[in-house]
């Protein structure tokens, strides 16, 4: 039988130097607290994934009751994932400044605000400001750069892992509520599908700010694999300013942009076209809207699987070759996709969606270890603006993919070009140098 004995917080009742000191003596733990911090975070990521869920399935009816096109819908589920991107740096740089848990719990309740204000909109520029403003704002402060913080806090070893399971969490969170949500569109229209997500986002929080520690040092232990013990550094003041700096110098460097550029194509072949518009396209050719969201939620299952994998892959292979990998297997795959949809769902349509859910975001873990060996210290910082990228890309697409329908009467046009690009990013991918892995910015606060 294994005893689990989990050591109680520590007050800090002075601040604590800013550089490695001898560890204090502590009873020692069969599991390291890291490994909770990890669980509370992946649970955290599960809540707040509610709210990613529901865009595809709004297209059609938000269509239908207001008469709105596919393209103005559309927009805001572009602004909503661009703001998803864009506010993640400045997470990152907030989480130094306030705090992990203060940041993430401001996040989920604007989340919760924006999809509860969205049951009483009846303009478009009602649904342009709740859904992409505010949840764009709030979900950007929950996007991948809170993974990474983290992941560069409490773990030296295991981080491609922890990584990739932490990711995996977005996905997980999908599975949960797109068939719900889908269920309950279907039979009780959108609006209770909103309240739902706003609920589940709320529900998140007590957790957040009970159970969830900003540093290694708040409960007296060293990061998970440290030989050291590591202090807790003093708040970084001028977040943005020092946000925008690391962007300033990281700009300066090949691998920032073959990252950025890779990336933004990687949200576009999934965030902002499959996610978006594959429940429409599929319902386009007389699947029912619950049958592709239940396709979108078995994505998600492998998507759990996908990610892992490719975390525990990335601890043991050169990161930039694993991306062109997946990236090229990607693009192969779309072109296939306008001849597998069909009102029923078919064999070869299944293999696709496992293909798919396998390889989703199988790209973050390479990705963020390619951030780490190129910029050291601000590589959270740096994760964040490469995940902007990929953000604006998704956004562009899911814009881009409704004008497509309103235009040609079908996706085809947007599943073939999103291919062409899967296939520029694994060339991307290649070119990417090898970089020190104790390379820095070395930025200061």
């Amino acid at each position: 039988m294994i005893r689990v004995r989990i050591l109680d917080d520590v007050t800090q009742t002075t601040e604590p130097p800013a550089r490695t000191t001898p560890a204090p003596p502590r009873r020692t733990s069969r599991i390291h607290r890291a490994w909770f911090v990890a669980a509370v975070t992946f649970v955290t990521i599960i809540g707040a994934a509610a709210f990613r869920s529901l865009p595809s399935l709004l297209i059609d009816p938000l269509h239908d009751d207001f008469g709105w096109s596919r393209g103005t819908i559309g927009l805001a589920v572009s602004i909503n994932l661009a703001l998803y991107g864009l506010t993640a740096p400045f997470a990152a740089a907030l989480m130094d400044r306030f705090g992990i848990r203060r940041v993430v719990a401001v996040a989920l309740i604007v989340i919760a605000v924006g999809s509860g204000l969205t049951v009483w909109m009846d303009s478009a520029w009602q649904l342009l400001l709740c859904w992409g403003l505010l949840v764009g704002l709030g979900s950007g402060s929950m996007a991948l750069a809170f993974a990474a913080t983290v992941t560069n806090r409490w773990f030296t070893e295991r981080r491609g892992l922890v990584t990739g399971i932490l990711t995996a969490a977005s996905a997980s969170g999908q599975l949960i509520f797109l068939p719900l949500l889908a269920w309950i569109v279907d039979n009780y229209q959108w609006r209770p599908a909103a309240v739902t997500v706003a609920l589940a986002a709320l529900v998140v929080v007590p957790f957040v700010w009970l159970l969830l520690r900003d540093h290694p040092a708040d409960v007296g232990l060293k990061p998970y694999g440290a030989k050291e013990f590591v202090a807790k550094p003093p708040p970084v003041k001028g977040a943005a300013r020092r946000t925008m700096t690391v962007l300033f110098k990281a700009a300066r460097t090949g691998p920032f942009w073959l990252l950025a550029g890779s990336f933004a194509i990687c949200g576009a072949s999934t965030n902002g076209l499959i996610q978006t518009h594959f429940v429409p396209a599929a319902h386009d050719h007389g699947m029912s809207v619950p049958t592709a969201a239940w396709l979108l939620a078995v994505i998600g299952v492998f998507d759990i699987v996908g990610t892992i994998a490719s975390g525990w892959l990335t601890d043991r292979f050169e990161a930039r070759r694993l991306l062109a990998v997946y990236y090229a297997l990607r693009g192969v795959s779309l072109l296939f996709l306008p001849i597998l949809l069909a009102p029923n769902v078919n064999p070869p349509m299944l293999f696709f969606i496992v293909f798919y859910g396998l390889d989703w975001v199988a790209t973050v873990p390479p990705t963020l270890a390619l951030c780490r060996e190129h910029y050291g210290d601000d590589s959270a910082i740096v994760f964040g603006w490469v995940l902007a990228s990929h953000q604006v890309g998704a956004a562009i697409v899911a814009f881009a993919g409704g004008v497509v329908r309103d235009t040609f009467g079908s996706y085809d046009v947007i599943w073939y070009a999103s291919g062409a690009l899967c296939a520029a990013a694994a060339l991307m991918a290649l070119v990417i140098r090898r970089g020190a892995a104790d390379k820095t910015l070395a930025v200061s606060g």
